[in-house]
């Protein structure tokens, strides 16, 4: 094994938790000029989920960086124009049109090994029917191709829907939106742009780049959190690091070697502190998707307690973590009635993170459109009646 060069520098842990914030976009002034592509280049993916509280979770992430833009504003900024499409990378994600043919090794991968879980009966009749029917007729989904069920449980695909993800796993068919959360499906050599159409770029180059990305995403990582960012493996990593542009670091605390993005690194020691967003997070958002990662930054434990049994969930169903001051304080579980914001339960670090608590509750209130807020349930109970009181206080200066 090849020794890792030393270090080019040492960070203390403030250092890394600040480089991290300004690399995901949440330290220093709002790009809003650049808006929701602008986010979406910067973190080279975001996330999907099905589960929708205040808004589905690529909604949130936009919202998280730049305020309050337009919830149609952000579906629009993603999908118009063929600027994005949906694949596979942290897990299912929209991605910058750009970094098409940088998937290439995964779409290979899926060629290669000649199936997905499920199995087609006559694949070359299936798929010879669903790319028919998109040349047709498409952009399409899956219920409009012929249906994806076969009237079973949700594993139970339809042939036509095992053999249109089939397509989109190998790049014949891409995902170029969602409609009503259905994939909208459209032939490869239609939604991607004829000079990003190939799959010529070697698998080593492919991960070389997003290694790069993935470290300019988070600013310092070790090899498993460059990993993690887009599933490679940690061997993958380590086979194409000396060539994406990373430097090595070593960060106090940190048990594991690091590696920085110098462009962050440079904006970080010349930048002044800078402007912090107080917000609540989803989830999934790539600030805290890995799970080992937020606690070693941030000294936050954090799990998504929705498939967790109500009786065991400690949190709440859709627990969002608080960001205030460069740290994540609290955790709110948000739910909507009508026209009312409510916050089934609120966990707060101390009494210091009530009002930025009041603050990212009445502001994500304005933003879905709800008239009112309140809180239920805040541990510790002491912080109940002043988070209501600072609640109160702030939705009437909105």
């Amino acid at each position: 094994m090849t020794p890792l060069p030393p270090p080019v520098a040492t960070l203390s842990a403030d250092d890394a938790r600040r480089i991290a914030l300004r690399a995901q976009g949440l330290l220093g002034v709002p790009d809003r000029r650049a808006g929701v592509r602008g986010v979406l280049r910067r973190l080279g993916a975001v996330q999907l989920d099905t589960i929708s509280v205040l808004a589905r979770s690529h909604e949130l992430i936009p919202y998280a960086r730049l305020g309050a833009v337009g919830r149609d504003a952000v579906e629009t900024a993603y999908w118009k124009d063929a600027h994005a499409f949906e694949y596979w990378s942290h897990a299912a994600c929209i991605l910058p049109i750009e970094e098409w043919p940088h998937f290439a090794f995964r779409r290979r991968a899926r060629r290669d090994k000649g199936h997905r879980w499920h199995v087609l009966e006559d694949a070359d009749r299936s798929c010879g029917a669903v790319l028919d029917r998109l040349k047709a007729d498409g952009p399409l989904t899956s219920t409009e191709l012929g249906g994806a069920k076969n009237g079973g449980p949700w594993w139970d695909w339809s042939e036509t829907k095992i053999a249109v993800e089939w397509l989109l796993d190998t790049g014949q068919v891409v995902c170029t939106e969602r409609r009503g959360w259905k994939r909208v499906y459209d032939l490869a050599e239609r939604a991607v742009p004829a000079d990003l159409l190939h799959d010529d770029i070697e698998d080593a180059e492919c991960m070389r780049r997003l290694v790069a990305q993935a470290g300019a995403a988070m600013g310092v990582a070790t090899r498993a959190d460059l990993a993690d960012y887009h599933r490679l493996k940690g061997e993958q990593v380590m086979a194409v690091i000396e060539g994406s542009g990373l430097v090595p670091v070593e960060v106090e605390g940190w048990s594991k070697p690091a590696w920085a993005d110098p462009l962050v690194l440079e904006a970080e020691s010349s930048a002044k502190r800078g402007r912090h967003r107080t917000t609540l997070l989803s989830p999934f958002d790539s600030l805290v998707w890995d799970r080992p990662r937020t606690e070693r930054i941030f000294g936050f434990t954090h799990r998504l307690e929705a498939y967790v049994p109500k009786p065991k969930r400690i949190h709440g169903y859709f627990a969002m973590p608080l960001l205030a001051g460069g740290n994540l304080v609290g955790r709110v579980d948000p739910a909507r009635e009508g026209s009312t914001l409510v916050a089934r339960q609120v966990t707060l670090d101390g009494p210091k993170a009530v009002q930025p608590a009041a603050e990212a509750i009445a502001e994500a209130a304005g933003w879905v459109g709800c008239q009112e807020a309140r809180v239920e349930r805040v541990l510790p109970e002491v912080l109940r009646e002043p988070l209501a009181d600072a609640l109160a206080r702030t939705h009437d200066r909105r």
